[in-house]
């Protein structure tokens, strides 16, 4: 199979893909042909510098989430499984890879309809989207600041928050993005790049936040007493500052997710039923072959992206 290695710590060039002997699955596991494989901004976060969920040191296969098509199963996981389509987590690394072998409690069936590239977008930003909104619980009629509205995670949150008849301020960077926003139904965009963008933004009573540092803090000040801030990004490079006393002497409700592996998986199904209706859509703004994932990396690190960025390994 091929396989990126991630070799060091550090830049983009510490990707390095080369051929490897294919996994075989164990017990439990199923051997996934990958199609597609997912980038998130954290693996970003995660090759330059260690740091973010996975405790992991190199040299290691990042990557994880992954879709394709079952080739083989280990021992007790049904044979039923093979020639399905699915995505899949990984557990943390191994998924950019041609081949990959994941747990089959983390294999997802891809609804009829639904592309593949199209699910391995869904994969993670569907499932973090779907959540989010289930936590947030955006009412009709309500002002809502989606940061990093034109982002794999913002633009799903767009549509699934305009869905459930808020009125969405699409916050982004540039006016590339802000054209995307609108075109994914956000009532208003404003650039958070340019000075005095708060006062265009107005005065809102729930903040997604997904950029952290300057921007959640100048988002934090257009929530009135009773208003909600729920954080799920940093692609400014830094969480967001705002403390847990700074919002109880406003009277504001900082939300915080919290989900079991099966509640994710759930929301993961969820993002996909919503895409086989036709009522959600992932923007896939980028695609690399596997053997430039470094490529892909310098491109989300220039904030020059726009939706998903995906690997191709055996594009279906």
């Amino acid at each position: 199979m091929r396989a990126v290695w991630l070799t060091e710590f550090g830049g983009p060039e510490v990707l390095v893909a080369r051929d490897e002997p294919d996994p075989v699955p164990g017990p439990g596991q199923a051997l996934v042909d990958v199609a597609y494989a997912n980038i998130t901004f954290i693996e970003t976060l995660f090759r330059a510098t260690g740091g973010g969920p996975v405790k992991a040191t190199p040299p290691l296969i990042p990557g994880n989430g992954v879709g394709g098509m079952v080739a083989a199963v280990g021992a007790g996981v049904p044979a039923a499984l093979v020639g399905t389509r699915v995505v899949a987590g990984t557990g943390g690394s191994g998924g950019y890879a041609s081949r990959v072998a994941v747990d089959a409690n983390d294999v997802i069936a891809v609804p009829e309809g639904v592309a593949l590239d199209a699910a391995t977008a869904l994969l993670a930003d569907g499932r973090t989207a779907t959540l989010l909104v289930r936590t947030a619980e955006p009412k009709p009629g309500e002002r809502v600041l989606v940061e990093a509205a034109a982002g794999g995670v913002g633009s799903l949150l767009v549509q699934l928050v305009k869905a459930a008849g808020a009125h969405v301020v699409a916050a982004a960077g540039g006016p590339r993005k802000l054209t995307v926003a609108r075109e994914l139904g956000a009532d208003e965009v404003v650039d958070y790049r340019e000075p005095g963008w708060p006062a265009r933004a107005g005065s809102v009573d729930l903040v997604l936040d997904g950029v952290g540092g300057d921007v959640s803090r100048a988002a934090f000040e257009l929530l009135p007493r009773g208003g909600r801030l729920l954080s799920f990004g940093l692609s400014s490079g830094s969480w967001s500052p705002v403390t847990a006393e700074e919002a109880a002497a406003r009277g504001v409700t900082l939300l915080r997710t919290n989900a079991t592996p099966e509640v994710l998986r759930e929301c993961t199904r969820s993002a996909l039923a919503e895409a086989a209706a036709g009522r959600l859509r992932p923007l896939i703004g980028q695609r690399f072959p596997l053997d430039r994932a470094a490529d892909a990396h310098a491109a989300i690190e220039s904030r020059a992206t726009v939706g998903k960025t995906l690997l191709e390994v055996r594009p279906r």
